[in-house]
């Protein structure tokens, strides 16, 4: 296949790539082009040319800020939106252009909110909280090329589980430190997936025929309590403290909302499409990324 791929060089980006190898790739990177399959782009600066897509199979996305990055302020709540709509619009309308049959897109499992012990799955509505507006402007953006008749597919990512993953490299250290405990009830769920899984299901969702949103987390639904415990026995380290929900504000601001707030997410599509995971437990996840 010949897959065009966009946030090729970011953490999930760059997995999936490695993943891809075998298939014709094209890279488009907001730097000067240093290999021979890499196209410079600028999704701020007008709409891409669609002959970069000819003969594209499919297009994956997945350019976009850093939730967990840094503290948020309006400035940068508003980037997390801009980071993601902006490209995604412009991939859509030269998808539909170039008649490319598949988009394969990032989006997340903020698009639940906080359902408390509800569980939800891809039929869900989006919640009316900032990262589920988010997520549906996110996922209204590829509108273009659904109506040009591509074949849409939205990854609704939980927190992804692998070696030198943003939420790990944070907490590892702490819980080593003897330090690790939960946040505040430790009651809410943590939507999680494995990263070896979130790139096998990725590549499926590219190589089948799925379309429409697929939530990408990990059969067995955790709760915060559960993972500390889950990352404490990792790391071989007791987990007895309680984390207040304001000492996590104060660290965190208003990105806290991940950590203090979740849903009970199902797998819908990928039980329905049989995927097979490889860690099914948030223990196996952690021990795979913790011992890599």
């Amino acid at each position: 296949m010949r897959i065009v791929i966009a946030g090729s060089s970011g953490y999930l980006g760059t997995q999936l790539t490695r993943a891809l190898d075998g298939h014709d790739l094209v890279r488009l990177v907001r730097r000067r082009p240093d290999e021979e399959n890499e196209i410079f782009w600028d999704p701020y600066q007008g709409a891409l040319d669609p002959q970069i897509l000819d003969g594209a199979d499919a297009v994956v996305n997945l350019c976009g800020a850093s939730i967990a990055g840094r503290r948020w302020n309006a400035a940068y709540k508003r980037r997390i939106v801009s980071s993601r709509v902006v490209p995604t619009k412009a991939l859509a309308a030269a998808v539909a252009q170039a008649g490319v049959p598949a988009l394969i897109n990032g989006s997340a499992a903020g698009w639940y909110g906080d359902r408390a012990g509800v569980e939800v799955d891809e039929s869900t509505p989006a919640a009316a909280d900032y990262l589920g507006k988010t997520c549906l402007v996110w996922e209204r953006a590829t509108a273009a090329a659904e109506e040009a008749g591509a074949r849409v597919v939205k990854l609704r990512t939980g927190h992804v589980l692998g070696e030198d993953s943003v939420l790990l490299d944070k907490f590892v250290p702490v819980w080593k430190c003897f330090l690790g405990g939960r946040f505040g009830s430790g009651n809410q769920y943590m939507p999680w997936i494995s990263l070896r899984d979130w790139v096998g299901a990725a590549v499926a969702a590219i190589e089948g025929d799925w379309t429409g949103p697929v939530n990408m987390v990990g059969p067995a639904p955790a709760t915060n309590r559960e993972f500390t415990r889950a990352l404490g026995a990792a790391v071989h380290r007791p987990t007895p403290w309680i984390i207040p929900g304001f000492a996590v504000k104060l660290v965190a601001g208003e990105a806290a909302v991940e950590l203090l707030r979740g849903a009970k997410i199902r797998p819908g599509v990928l039980e329905a499409k049989g995927f097979e995971y490889r860690d099914r437990t948030i223990f196996e996840a952690l021990r795979t990324a913790l011992h890599h």
